[in-house]
């Protein structure tokens, strides 16, 4: 049976308490921007960027004086996302804002930097915290601000049972927020606590594209594991959003967001579905 995406918000909402309580939304100093114009900037892998992940659904709630841009990347990690030259296009564009307009960079990286990627896999212990401590250092040399958000968890149930691989590489970033004093989204703990509630054949329905019947459930692991650099996704997978996914994991983040920053929650466009 299908369910609307306002009855998953729903059940989503009703565990905010608890996911709080797990400490989902870290380190949650409150953002004052200097103006009321901002642009926010999505950084990340095809889970976040348009096409294939929630980012677009994102940008679309927000309105004047907030801009929101959308410069996430299928296959990158955060190692190739800067040696490819997309880190240095953001740059650009926080280097170019008007004098009085804040910055914003949400980022959000793991899904590629797990080994078994060549040219994108980075090591969890010294890489991927160094890599993400670069971006910071820039992003504040731009007089700009910066929310780590943790690896939307995959969907990929085996047994009645959600493993969350990426949880690791959430753990490694909750780190580098503390270290570097930035407010971080958990956003691999809330989805993998709203997914693991769902079951299979119900977190199936937020892919980019129905579950073929021959496909069964739970389905093989490589289903969950392969991300293509490039163009998005067009298969049934269980990693990429559809309009319900990216919908539902868009409002999480806004929900973190606005009480990270209290000040975007007036420039956001009313209702879930943009």
């Amino acid at each position: 049976m299908q369910i609307s995406f306002f009855s998953l918000f729903s059940r989503w909402c009703k565990l905010v308490p608890v996911l709080l309580a797990l400490g989902a939304c870290q380190n949650v100093a409150v953002m004052t921007p200097s103006s009321s114009a901002q642009t926010i900037i999505l950084v990340g892998d095809s889970t976040m960027a348009p096409n294939s992940g929630y980012g677009n659904a994102f940008c679309a709630r927000f309105q004047a004086p907030v801009s929101c841009l959308n410069m996430a990347k299928g296959g990158r990690s955060s190692g190739s996302y800067r040696a490819e030259g997309s880190w240095e296009q953001v740059m650009k564009v926080l280097r170019a804002l008007p004098a009085g307009e804040r910055g914003l960079v949400l980022m959000q990286f793991g899904h590629n930097d797990q080994p078994g990627k060549p040219g994108r896999s980075t090591d969890l212990k010294t890489e991927y915290p160094v890599n993400l401590q670069g971006y910071i250092r820039d992003v504040r040399a731009a007089g700009a601000d910066i929310v780590l958000i943790t690896p939307l968890a995959r969907r990929t149930f085996k047994e009645d049972v959600l493993p969350n691989d990426l949880r690791p590489w959430a753990l490694s970033m909750i780190s580098v927020a503390a270290q570097e004093k930035v407010a971080l989204i958990d956003l691999n703990l809330q989805s993998h606590t709203v997914l693991s509630r769902m079951g299979q054949d119900e977190a199936d329905t937020l892919a980019m594209v129905p579950r073929p019947a021959q496909t069964a459930a739970p389905a093989q692991s490589g289903l969950a594991a392969t991300e293509p650099q490039g163009a998005a996704k067009s298969a049934f997978d269980r990693t990429h959003l559809g309009q319900k996914g990216a919908l539902l994991f868009s409002e999480m983040v806004i929900r973190d967001l606005t009480a990270i920053q209290p000040s975007v929650i007036s420039t956001l466009r009313q209702g879930g579905n943009p």
